[in-house]
């Protein structure tokens, strides 16, 4: 109901603050930390090009001097060599084994990492003399600004963005302005049409909500992305707003799709064949859709709390990933087989190519995440991210497009068919049809 659903809102608003990263890092390198983990980086980044720069400013030289204080800079796949080898390294002949050091020793230093063949993941590591010592003695912690730049266009170190984030920018002003496009072209005339109340009216209502949401997402992310190739920090406010949006339409988009087949199905096993698609809000079909609608919502939210670094909901790492990827698998099938056995049974051409189109649209939505992060893994780490994202954002704009075609270019066929007189998706009874399952 209504109560689960804005609770639902915060707890998503919450969860959406947890973490923000950058690439301009502040804080302190502490002695105490690195004894404790010194295998935790204090930075990651993808390096790409020939001139590529870290450069780390420091507040108290003497302090690091008499620390000795160290960066040290190994290749991701190197540093994981390190770790799963035979051969077992103690910690000093670990960290000599990096492929750049560099001794902080001034006020402002510059670490120039060239010639790389091809983008890929550095780890920055801390280490003083007191790492990998068993004595220790508390000491000043030394605070720093990094800040991590690739080369632009022109071969000048001033790019905040990494290799896997390059070019995600550029596509994100391209999609508000497509989205920003169309709603002078079709807005008007949606509206008109929402407005009239006809039988698509809270189909196209909850789909425009969604639609809506995906676009805020996709102005806060160029917000964010726009501060962040200036500063190397962005917006986080902004980036944490977009992964709210996205998330609350993916699961407006969930209901919306759900309810329609679990309706659709269940009024075929239950009514007569004269009304095929009548929404019946029993608690079978109301229960599992809420069921389905709350594990994807936990599993987006654990998604969030498991990796603070992705952009949106396109990660495809840790156990929360890899169990939204199956729900997803298994809603589609599961919706596939049940508009199926509608279709099969189906004598009417026109509402054959409704459901086959509506089957289409559903197998997209929820497809296009599982079938791209499957097809990633064959690119490089640095472009995997972008494949998803892109790859995804753009799928489910497609998706999102047959459904407003199909429900819109329909609307005369609804209104003309003995189905007009059914009760609308998302709603309690033919008598209550304002009331939403909200």
């Amino acid at each position: 109901g209504p109560r689960m659903r804005w609770r639902l809102l915060w707890l998503l608003c919450a969860v959406a603050w947890w973490g923000a990263g950058g690439k301009t890092l502040r804080g302190g390198f502490a002695s105490a930390a690195a004894r404790l983990e010194p295998w935790r980086p204090v930075a990651r980044f993808q390096f790409h090009g020939d001139h590529a720069i870290l450069c780390v400013r420091i507040n108290n030289v003497a302090v690091a001097v008499t620390k000795e204080a160290r960066l040290h800079l190994f290749k991701a796949q190197e540093w994981q060599k390190l770790q799963n080898g035979i051969q077992q390294h103690s910690c000093t002949e670990k960290f000599t084994k990096a492929q750049l050091t560099m001794t902080v020793n001034h006020t402002e230093q510059n670490l120039t990492v060239s010639q790389i063949p091809y983008p890929e993941t550095w780890y920055v590591f801390y280490v003083d003399k007191f790492t990998c010592e068993e004595n220790y003695s508390e000491s000043e912690d030394i605070q720093f600004e990094m800040v991590l730049l690739n080369p632009d266009a022109e071969g000048n170190p001033l790019d905040h963005f990494s290799a896997g984030e390059s070019g995600l920018h550029e596509f994100f002003f391209l999609l508000v302005l497509a989205y920003f496009l169309t709603a002078c072209i079709y807005a008007q005339s949606l509206w008109q049409t929402i407005k009239k109340r006809g039988p698509m009216h809270t189909v196209l209502k909850v789909l425009s909500v969604a639609l809506l949401l995906q676009a805020g997402s996709a102005f806060a992310n160029y917000l964010h992305f726009s501060s962040y190739s200036k500063d190397g920090i962005g917006a986080p406010f902004m980036g944490s707003l977009a992964e709210l949006c996205d998330i609350v339409s993916q699961i407006q988009m969930l209901y919306l799709l759900l309810s329609l087949c679990m309706g659709w199905t269940i009024g075929r096993m239950k009514k007569s064949y004269s009304r095929p698609l009548q929404w019946d809000s029993t608690p079978t079909s109301t229960g599992i859709a809420v069921a389905v609608v709350v594990t994807q919502s936990f599993l987006l939210i654990w998604e969030q709390f498991e990796d603070t670094n992705h952009h949106s909901y396109h990660s495809h790492h840790g156990l929360a990933s890899g169990l939204l990827i199956g729900l997803r698998v298994c809603l589609a099938l599961s919706l596939a087989a049940g508009l199926y056995q509608i279709i099969t049974v189906e004598r009417s051409t026109l509402k054959r190519e409704f459901y086959i189109t509506f089957a289409k649209a559903c197998i997209l939505w929820f497809l296009c995440h599982p079938c791209l992060a499957t097809i990633s893994v064959i690119f490089r780490e640095y472009q995997r991210e972008k494949i998803i994202t892109i790859g995804v954002i753009l799928c489910q704009c497609i998706s999102m497009v047959i459904l407003y075609r199909l429900f819109l270019s329909h609307s005369l066929y609804w209104e003309v068919s003995s189905l007009s007189s059914v009760t609308l998706p998302l709603t309690v009874s033919s008598g209550h049809k304002n009331r939403h399952h909200f």
